[in-house]
């Protein structure tokens, strides 16, 4: 006959590993803040700034242009775990994650 220990030993939550998020660079949430920042907290917990200040005013910001316009930028959602705005224009989440982990804030410029 087994010991109550041991059968807890055997029990599958003494056994399963837990559970990790398999892209944990998903974005969960997104919130605008002043001067083109962002607030962003992904799946698994980490939570940061992104800055597009200097992308949206460089001669090089393309598409991001468009969120020139604090009520434009204001707009912003996530769609499929990444950070978006209306016109299709969205941040790669991968690279937003890898930032924001080892720095705390993600500057794009």
């Amino acid at each position: 006959m087994r010991t109550q220990s041991a059968a807890q030993q055997d029990s599958p939550l003494a056994v399963t590993p837990p559970i990790q998020p398999r892209m944990p660079w998903r974005v969960a949430s997104v919130e605008a803040l002043p001067a083109f920042r962002l607030r962003v907290r992904f799946i698994d917990g980490t939570e940061g700034t992104v800055d597009l200040a200097g992308l949206i005013h460089s001669p090089h910001a393309g598409v991001f242009t468009a969120l020139d316009d604090p009520s434009v930028f204001a707009r912003v959602f996530v769609e499929h775990g990444a950070v978006t705005w209306p016109g299709e224009i969205d941040l790669a989440p991968d690279s937003m994650y890898a930032a924001i982990k080892k720095f705390g804030e993600w500057v794009v410029q």
